[in-house]
C-alpha cells in the first residue's frame, strides 16, 4: 500500500466484530499502526451499541458468532437509516460461494477470508473509503 493510501486511513473509525479474541486483537494492532481508531465487539448485540456510540466508518463482521450472527448483524445495520451507507465487510474462515452470496443479500459490500493478511485488511478498507 502506498503512502497516500495509508494516509487516508488516518483517523478512520473501524469496528471489528468477532467472537475470536485473536482476530480482534490482530485487526486492532494492524489497523492502529495505520492510524485508524479501532473499536471491537464480541458479537452482534455488543456491536449494535458500539455502532450507535461511535459511528464507525467501516465495519468488519464475522459470520459465525453466538447470539446474533454476522448476517443478522449486517442486516440490522443495513436496515437502519443512519448506518445503512456504512460499508460492512464480512469475515469468514470459509471461502464459499454460498457465504459470499448470502453476505451480498444482507447488504455487505465485501467478503474477507480469515486468516487475512495486513495487506488484505488494508486493501478492503481502502476499497470502501476511497470509492
Amino acid at each position: 500500500m502506498n503512502r497516500d493510501a495509508a494516509r487516508r486511513l488516518d483517523g478512520l473509525k473501524v469496528l471489528v466484530i468477532d467472537d475470536s479474541k485473536t482476530i480482534r486483537r490482530t485487526a486492532e494492532t494492524l489497523l492502529s499502526k495505520e492510524g485508524c481508531t479501532v473499536y471491537t465487539a464480541t458479537d452482534g448485540f455488543d456491536a449494535l451499541a458500539k455502532i450507535a456510540d461511535h459511528h464507525p466508518d467501516v465495519i468488519f463482521v464475522d459470520i459465525m458468532m453466538p447470539r446474533l450472527d454476522g448476517y443478522q448483524t449486517c442486516s440490522l445495520i443495513k436496515h437502519n437509516k443512519t448506518f445503512r451507507d456504512t460499508p460492512v465487510i464480512m469475515l469468514s474462515s470459509k471461502d464459499g460461494l454460498f457465504d459470499r452470496a448470502r453476505g451480498r443479500i444482507v447488504g455487505s459490500e465485501q467478503y474477507l477470508t480469515k486468516p487475512f493478511t495486513k495487506d488484505e485488511l488494508l486493501e478492503a478498507i481502502s476499497r470502501q473509503v476511497n470509492r
